[in-house]
C-alpha cells in the first residue's frame, strides 16, 4: 500500500512555523525544499546569510537551523505527522542539514504528544531585551526546562549566582572588545534595522525590539544600537542577579550544533508555556577565549552553545520574518 504524504500547502503551514525559530541577529539563514514524491523536507543553510566576523565556524548558523527543526518537528506532529529526522543525510552535500521524512501516523507509531503540546508556544515565544523581575523561576519548573534539554541530547544547567555575575562579566567583556573591532562592528549594523527600514524589513533586528536602555549602565548583553542615534527607547533599571542558564552539548560540531538548537528551542516554547519571559545571549560564545571560561564549574565538561536568560517580565517583541515563499520551494 502506498503511503500519502502531506500535500505542498500543509507542508508550506509547517515551514511557516518552523520559520518563527530565533536566530543570530534575526538572519534567518535557512531553506526548505520538499520532495513530493518521497515525502521528504530538507533543511539547508542559507549560507548568503553567514556573518563571517561574528561566527566563523557557522556554529551559531547551525544552532539556527537546528531551532528551524525543532519547531518544524513540532508543527509536524501537531498536524498528526510523524516525523522521521535524518542529520546531514549527505557528506557530499553540506549545506543540506536535515532532511525530514513526513508520514502519516500509524498504529503503534503516533505522534509525540509531548512535542505536539508545544505548539501553541511557537508564535508565543519571541526575545525579551527587556528587565524581568526578582521572582525565582520555580525547581519544578527547572527541571521541566532540564528535561526538555536533555530531550534533545542536551545538558541545561542554572548557573549559581557568583557564576552568573562572572558570566555577565564576560558579556561585558565582549562588548568591549566589539567596540574596537570596526569590521565586527559592521556586521552587526548591517543586520540591525534603524528609523522607517525597522518598518518594511523582513529579517534583522529592528529599533523596535532593541529594549530599553539601562539606567546608570550598560546591560549586560549586546546593545544592538551601539552608538547610533534610535528613536527613544527609554532607561530603566534591569535586574540586579539575572537567571542565567547555560545549553551545553558533548561535542562541539555541526552534528552537536543542530542538535543544540533543537533543545533550545524546545526549552524556549516549554518556558513560553510556564510563562516565562526569555532571552539569549551568546556574546561571549563568540569569543573562543571568552566561551572556554564560560563552563558550568562543576559539571563543566560539555561545550556551551548559548546561554539563556529567564525570568518573569514582558514577553518581547515579535520580530520580522521573510514570506515563506522566499525560503520555501517543492518539487
Amino acid at each position: 500500500m502506498s503511503v500519502r504524504y502531506p500535500d505542498v500547502r500543509t507542508v508550506k503551514a509547517l515551514v511557516a512555523d518552523a520559520v518563527l525559530a530565533p536566530s543570530l541577529h534575526n538572519a534567518q539563514p535557512w531553506t526548505f525544499r520538499y520532495v513530493t514524491a518521497d515525502g521528504v523536507v530538507e533543511l539547508r543553510a542559507d549560507l548568503g546569510r553567514a556573518m563571517p566576523r561574528t561566527d566563523p565556524d557557522h556554529r551559531a548558523l547551525y544552532i539556527g537551523c537546528g531551532a528551524a527543526l525543532l519547531n518544524l518537528r513540532v508543527a509536524a506532529v501537531h498536524r498528526g505527522l510523524v516525523p522521521d529526522v535524518r542529520l546531514l543525510p549527505d557528506p557530499g552535500d553540506p549545506r543540506l542539514l536535515a532532511a525530514v521524512r513526513l508520514e502519516p501516523a500509524a498504529e503503534g507509531r503516533g505522534p509525540d504528544a509531548e512535542l505536539a503540546r508545544l505548539h501553541p508556544a511557537i508564535p508565543r515565544r519571541h526575545t525579551s531585551r527587556h528587565p524581568f523581575t526578582d521572582r525565582q523561576v520555580p525547581d519544578p519548573v527547572r527541571q521541566e526546562l532540564r528535561e526538555a534539554a536533555a530531550h534533545e541530547g542536551a545538558e541545561l544547567a542554572f548557573a549559581a549566582a557568583w557564576h552568573a555575575a562572572f558570566l555577565m562579566e564576560l558579556a561585558r567583556d565582549a562588548e568591549s572588545r566589539d567596540a574596537l573591532d570596526a569590521a565586527g562592528r559592521q556586521e552587526l549594523e548591517s543586520w540591525t534595522r534603524l528609523g522607517p527600514e525597522a518598518n518594511t524589513a523582513v529579517d534583522g533586528v529592528p529599533e523596535y525590539a532593541f529594549g530599553p536602555r539601562e539606567l546608570g549602565g550598560k546591560a549586560p548583553w549586546r546593545d544592538f544600537a551601539g552608538r547610533r542615534p534610535t528613536a527613544d527607547r527609554g532607561a530603566t533599571v534591569f535586574e540586579h542577579a539575572p537567571q542565567l542558564a547555560l545549553l551545553s552539548t558533548r561535542g562541539d560540531q555541526p552534528r552537536d550544533w543542530l542538535s543544540a538548537g533543537q533543545a533550545l528551542e524546545r526549552v524556549l516554547l516549554c518556558a513560553t508555556l510556564a510563562g516565562l519571559a526569555t532571552a539569549l545571549t551568546s556574546h561571549a560564545l563568540e569569543s573562543r577565549d571568552l566561551r572556554q571560561f564560560s563552563r558550568p564549574p562543576v559539571s563543566g565538561t560539555g561545550q556551551v552553545q548559548m546561554v539563556l536568560r529567564l525570568g518573569y517580565g514582558p514577553q518581547g517583541t515579535a520580530t520580522p520574518r521573510r514570506p515563506v515563499d522566499q525560503v520555501f520551494t517543492a518539487f
